[in-house]
């Protein structure tokens, strides 16, 4: 495998940046390579800047004021091209908001933006007017089947299928989709870099970001939600395990969510009878961390939905959501997606030795989803298009993941 990759949202940043005044707000774990997106969309200007809040001389034009780090990209001259300027980490700065608003509006035809983060940039406004209308925010994923194979899609999905090769699908089951384990392949290096993951998120970015001090029980609740991934979350139960109190167990979840250390996956409840409306379930930005083939399984479905999700509404394709289905006589489906608010298709994780599931017709009747597919992840790769079928039905996950983003 090749060891740098282009990243999927490389060409729409290229696009965005000819057509649009807007900054681009780039979020994502750390480490899943948006420093990488940073500096290859950088190569595509005469001029490019970047400022990293953790870095003390660029810290200190950042603190020196607007008309300082405008002067540092030269904006203070005529240039033939508009160059690009990149801050990052910038949300570590308590005054972030307003150092943005007051450098955009100054220079918005001389520039284009991108701001990157660890955290999710919508989640710690600290201070300032609001960037409403100046901003258009992305979040970038881990690498993906579908992105493996630099899929070209017209429409929403990728209608020619691909099959992915068995290096990289092992790659990506083994090692996650965090670029550098990914493309390593290697157990060795895998264990050294999820070690030094979990110790920034729970040691420097927790510390950094929040007033939490109680980190060992945080991480402790963190090991909680790993170990239940999928499952239906009894914050009860982790309130006395922890040790702390609900709220306080709701709280820090909410706070590992900004961090991307975990995602929410609510139920869909319109048109379904005597539905789950409360219970959400919690999956892993990083699936390598799963030991249980099942919850790695499902987890890695989740998170390319996710993906494919954030991508079609950051995209401006319409405003897509990722869901499960319950009921109240234990009917369930793992995930649905809705598009503009109407359920779109269901998908169900399963082995390839499985029945298909009763639950796909019984809740597609209800939800009138266009298409319902149970997912076996150890299938073998079949060359044709899921969605030309519209009733239940067995797909390889190789096909199935090759198709969205």
């Amino acid at each position: 495998m090749k060891k740098v990759m282009k990243r999927y949202l490389l060409d729409h940043f290229r696009d965005h940046c000819q057509k649009y005044r807007q900054m681009i707000f780039l979020s994502g774990p750390r480490q899943v390579g948006k420093t990488t997106v940073a500096e290859m969309l950088g190569e595509g200007f005469i001029d490019s800047r970047y400022f990293n809040w953790d870095d003390t001389d660029d810290r200190a034009l950042i603190l020196g004021g607007q008309k300082e780090a405008a002067k540092a990209i030269g904006l203070d001259r005529l240039m033939s091209e508009l160059p690009l300027c990149t801050f990052d980490e910038l949300h570590k700065y308590r005054n972030w908001r307003n150092f943005l608003k007051g450098f955009f509006d100054k220079n918005e035809k001389k520039v284009r933006i991108l701001v990157t983060g660890s955290a999710s940039l919508k989640t710690f406004r600290r201070s300032g007017d609001s960037l409403m209308g100046r901003y258009f925010p992305y979040t970038l994923h881990p690498v993906s089947v579908a992105e493996c194979l630099d899929v070209k899609r017209d429409g929403l999905v990728n209608r020619q299928p691909t099959s992915i090769g068995k290096d990289e699908w092992d790659a990506l089951w083994r090692y996650g989709g965090f670029p550098e384990p990914f493309l390593h392949a290697s157990q060795e290096f895998h264990n050294r870099w999820k070690r030094l993951q979990t110790e920034q998120l729970f040691r420097e970015d927790l510390r950094d970001l929040t007033r939490i001090q109680e980190l060992d029980q945080l991480e402790m609740l963190a090991r909680l939600l790993r170990n239940q991934v999928g499952q239906l979350t009894s914050y009860s139960y982790m309130s006395k395990t922890v040790r702390v109190s609900v709220d306080t167990v709701r709280r820090w979840i909410t706070t590992l969510q900004s961090l991307h250390f975990c995602f929410t996956v609510r139920p869909w409840y319109k048109n379904v009878a005597r539905s789950l409306r409360k219970e959400p379930k919690y999956y892993l930005w990083d699936w390598s961390q799963l030991d249980d083939a099942g919850a790695r399984s499902e987890n890695m479905v989740a998170s390319a939905l996710l993906k494919a999700v954030h991508w079609w509404t950051e995209t401006g394709k319409g405003d897509f959501g990722l869901y499960f289905l319950r009921d109240k006589q234990k009917h369930e489906v793992d995930f649905i997606v809705t598009r503009n608010q109407h359920p779109w298709f269901l998908a169900e994780v399963k082995s390839s030795r499985s029945q298909l599931s009763k639950s796909l017709a019984y809740f597609q009747k209800q939800t009138q989803a266009k298409h319902a597919f149970q997912v076996a992840l150890d299938a073998e790769y079949v060359e044709r298009d899921c969605f030309e079928f519209h009733s239940p039905i067995i797909v390889p996950g190789k096909t199935f993941l090759s198709q969205l983003v």
